[in-house]
Parts: structure tokens; C-alpha cells; sequence
């Protein structure tokens, strides 16, 4: 895919698909097959392997990469697959070769993961991984409050094919600013905190956005971006209150159970186990059953 088609796919829903877990404790691909594949029958055009919410943190590098196979192959032309890479610079430059020769057409960058970040070390970080794959777009995750729209730009300065960005800070007046000071036309902007702060973002220059609600109920998720390009903003608060209680829950604690709510949702509906891997931990029992309720309501056909 050219530029032009992966800056198309970024303006999207963007899904961040779970990683299922079988009995034994490992990947459960079977499972994880079957996933992606209700999400491209449900009309997902763009996912990334190796987000947060499928536990990039908790996985092996082995199993990253067997992530990143197992998504391009199952996506094949019906979706284009932005593979999450980072860790230190060796391991991301060599994850981002591996999605490269693998099939992907993009990588999105995880914020680095060091007490001490610098602007021009974040720059230095980015610029690395984004020259040894001059081929893929490239997407950096900013988490950072503190990194500002001048240093976005100079990135974008230095690497044509950074062509979008996933900022997840969650103010939506200073995303306005960065985006405009850092070129709101030269990247595509992505919500990157999901459907509860995307209209907010959509009306600051947002035109995509970042999705682990959408492993449970693909439609909802459309309905949102449907509304959002329509401009349709009460249709948008609309799905937006639908979906408040279950991203409140993944949110709650500083997101303690980001993944765990997702999962548990997915195991309401017969999909996926409910497992997940340490830092994170499954619902008490108490919890489950308001899970299941959401999960059942966005997914069971009207009477």
C-alpha cells in the first residue's frame, strides 16, 4: 500500500486486537484466527498486532512476532496491519524489519519506556526505527504530555514516512494545539484513547480512532465513526453514553484493567478466555456478571 492508502486506513477505526490465551498459559491461535476474522467480517479495516490491549508488555518477543504472522496472514488485502514495536531501540528497529519483511505496512512506535526521555532523544528514537524501514509508514504513540507539536514536526521533518499520530494525552485542548502546531494536515490524527474521548478529538482534527472496545461489539464502534464523519455529533453522544460504563471500568485505577474487561466481555460471548497476564489480573466474580450484561446488550439482535 501506498502513503496515501495507509493514511486512508489510519483515518479509521484503528482495532487493537486481544491476544487469547490457551489452558497451557500460550497464544491461543485458533482462537485469535476467529477473532480477527469477526473483525474484518464486521468491517475493521485496520488492526495493530502488539497493542496494549493484546498485552505487547506481557508477551515474549517470539510471541510478537508470531502475532505480527499470524495478523498479516488472516488480514491479507482486507485490512491493512500496523504492528506494535518497542522496547529498546536494537528490538524495535529489529521487530520493525520483521513486520517489513513479514508483510505489514506499517508499525506504530510504543512511547519508550525509560524514567528519562528527552525531546531530541525521543526524536533520536523514532528517527531510528523509522529510516531502517524507509518502506513502511510509521506511527509514533505519545502518552507524554510533555512532548510538544515543534518536536512532532521536526520528526516529520526527518521521516517522510511518518505519516500519523496516536496521542493519547488525555486533553483534548492540548491536542488541538499539538496537532496544529506539529502540521494537522501532515499526519494523520488518531484518538488513541478509544471511543470516550473521540468526539472530543474528531472536533479538535482527529479524523481516526484507537479501539479495544471493538473485539466485543464491531458495530458499536462503526456507528461511532459513522457518526463522527457524518458530523453527526448527537448520534455520536448517543453511542458515546452506550459505551461510558464499559470504558469507565477499563479506565478506572490508572486502567488497571484495560485488557481484563475486554477479555471478560469476550468469555460472556463464548469467544475467548478470560485470561490474562500479570501486571494485569482477571474480574472478581462481583464485577463479571455488569460486564456480560454490556457485552450481551450490544451484541444480541433487537426483539
Amino acid at each position: 500500500m501506498d502513503h496515501s492508502s495507509l493514511r486512508a486506513a489510519l483515518a479509521d477505526v484503528v482495532a487493537i486486537p486481544v491476544t487469547p490465551f490457551g489452558a497451557d498459559g500460550g497464544i491461543d491461535e485458533d482462537t485469535y484466527r476467529a477473532l480477527l476474522r469477526r473483525l474484518l467480517d464486521g468491517g475493521v479495516r485496520a488492526v495493530t498486532p502488539g497493542g496494549n490491549t493484546g498485552e505487547f508488555y506481557a508477551l515474549t518477543p517470539d510471541e510478537r512476532r508470531r502475532v505480527t504472522e499470524l495478523t498479516v496472514r488472516v488480514a491479507g488485502d482486507r485490512a491493512a496491519v500496523l504492528v506494535g514495536v518497542g522496547h529498546d531501540l536494537p528490538t524495535a528497529v529489529a521487530a520493525a524489519r520483521h513486520a517489513r519483511d513479514t508483510g505489514a505496512g506499517m508499525v506504530m512506535v510504543h512511547q519508550p519506556v525509560h524514567p528519562y526521555v528527552s525531546r531530541d532523544g525521543w526524536i533520536d528514537y523514532h528517527h531510528e526505527i523509522a529510516a531502517a524501514v524507509p518502506e513502511l509508514g510509521v506511527v509514533p504513540y505519545i502518552r507524554n504530555p510533555l512532548l510538544d507539536g515543534a518536536t512532532i514536526a521536526r520528526l516529520g521533518e526527518l521521516c517522510p514516512n511518518v505519516i500519523g499520530v496516536k496521542y493519547a494525552v488525555p486533553d483534548a485542548a492540548r491536542f488541538g494545539a499539538v496537532a496544529r502546531d506539529a502540521g494537522l494536515d501532515r499526519f494523520v490524527w488518531i484518538a488513541g484513547l478509544a471511543e470516550l474521548y473521540a468526539p472530543a478529538y474528531w472536533a479538535m482534527g482527529a479524523t481516526g480512532f484507537t479501539s479495544g472496545l471493538v473485539n466485543v461489539a464491531p458495530a458499536v464502534s462503526l456507528a461511532m465513526r459513522d457518526a463522527l464523519r457524518a458530523g453527526d455529533y448527537r448520534a455520536a453522544a448517543g453511542v458515546w453514553e452506550r459505551i461510558r460504563p464499559f470504558e469507565e471500568l477499563r479506565a478506572a485505577d490508572q486502567s488497571a484493567d484495560n485488557v481484563t474487561v475486554v477479555k471478560e466481555a469476550l468469555e460472556a460471548l463464548g469467544l475467548c478466555r478470560r485470561t490474562v497476564r500479570p501486571p494485569s489480573r482477571a474480574l472478581p466474580e462481583t464485577r463479571r456478571a455488569v460486564v456480560a450484561g454490556m457485552a450481551r446488550d450490544w451484541t444480541e439482535p433487537a426483539a
